[in-house]
């Protein structure tokens, strides 16, 4: 494995993702329920970059990437970058090179990802692509998350367990289980691809040279989620007054901490109060808000009408890193929020949902004033691009 320039990777659109079925037989029977093997997912799929290039990915600062290896029995991770003599070092076999984000650095990549907008896209955390030579792999583990895994060039094995012993192993370098009993195995050839919920233990173990490709969702944690929450209130509530005690009593201990002080500050407490909305608020800046790692560069600068005849001639798309989304009245892009005039709310939909807006679809939608100034902004920012012809 070498580096080498980053891919351009190609697009195409595959209608026998799920085997035939639809989709909503997948949501009610398979979704967060049970593993699903289909058998020629993509036919024809054979990946959307080579090793090489994935290895030069690897190599980039705002790429997050791994490399796990299994040596005489032991465990061993690296996180990125690397540099490019690394690769020339590693041994024919055992071990395995990830890389997170494929989406934010490959177009194809992005489109692939749309293939699976049958989950909203704010639970899609991003594409994952892995390659390994023979025997390459991450160990028997569980996932706290609904992933899909794609298989591109070259065969892996997978060992499939339900087991209810989840118990790792102490001060590994992965979060590998101690004790894994396989239960199911297929053998996936490129095109196919296997769905698994949360908590069921697996090990993918590469036959040959092979590239796997991991669609992952985020599933944050009652903890995190509350952490986060109690973060945006802070930012968005307001109460007035200040503590009070015109009913102080004297104190035999200066120094204690008095269940009349505790009753008026519980008292206080009480006044914070959220709504749905307040939640709905939440959700749609913290989900589409970008990990930390991930900057947007500004383009040129462009007045606004030459902006505007830019948009009006070739459309506009999200930059690959960016993520919107929206309710029934705010539009959320980047962990940031705007309110959504009604003018505008047709073409920001259609924007959020896949992700680029054509030329035709704005010129049928009348572009304003107020939908040109957000999408200005937003381009400024870095936020969007002009699609390539």
């Amino acid at each position: 494995m070498k580096r080498s320039s980053r891919p351009d990777g190609h697009k195409a659109q595959y209608t026998a993702l799920l085997g035939g079925m639809s989709r909503q037989k997948f949501l009610d029977e398979y979704w967060q329920k049970k593993p699903l093997l289909i058998r020629g997912a993509m036919p024809g799929f054979i990946g959307l970059l080579s090793a090489d290039e994935l290895a030069g990915l690897a190599c980039e600062d705002d790429v997050q990437s791994r490399l796990v290896s299994h040596i005489r029995g032991r465990w061993t991770l690296e996180n990125g970058p690397f540099a490019e003599t690394r690769f020339a070092k590693l041994p024919e076999k055992n071990w395995t090179l990830l890389v997170q984000g494929i989406n934010h650095h490959l177009q194809a990549a992005a489109d692939l990802l749309q293939q699976f907008d049958f989950i909203p896209h704010a639970r899609l955390d991003d594409l994952m692509v892995s390659y390994a030579p023979d025997g390459g792999g991450v160990g028997p583990h569980f996932d706290s998350y609904d992933v899909f895994l794609l298989q591109g060039q070259g065969r892996r094995l997978w060992r499939i367990s339900a087991q209810t012993d989840l118990a790792l192993i102490e001060d590994a370098p992965l979060r590998l289980l101690k004790g894994f009993t396989s239960e199911t195995e297929w053998l996936l050839e490129p095109g196919d691809m296997l769905y698994l919920p949360p908590k069921i233990a697996h090990w993918g173990i590469a036959v040959g040279d092979c590239m796997t490709y991991s669609i992952g969702f985020r599933a944050p944690t009652a903890q995190e989620f509350a952490t986060q929450f109690l973060g945006y209130l802070q930012e968005n509530i307001h109460m007035d007054g200040i503590y009070t005690d015109p009913d102080l009593k004297l104190q035999k201990h200066p120094a204690r901490i008095s269940a009349d002080m505790v009753e008026n500050v519980a008292t206080l407490f009480k006044k914070i109060k959220w709504h749905k909305d307040d939640i709905a608020g939440f959700l749609g800046s913290y989900l589409s808000e970008p990990k930390s790692h991930i900057v947007f560069d500004a383009p040129a600068k462009l007045s606004r009408d030459t902006f505007c005849k830019k948009v009006k001639a070739r459309g506009i798309a999200l930059n690959l890193k960016s993520l919107a989304l929206f309710d029934d009245k705010r539009f959320f892009i980047n962990g940031e929020q705007f309110d959504m005039p009604a003018e505008c709310a047709g073409i920001l939909k259609l924007l959020a949902d896949k992700r680029q807006v054509t030329a035709e679809e704005l010129d049928k939608s009348a572009i304003n004033v107020n939908l040109v100034g957000l999408l200005h902004m937003w381009y400024q920012n870095g936020y969007l691009v002009f699609p390539k012809i």
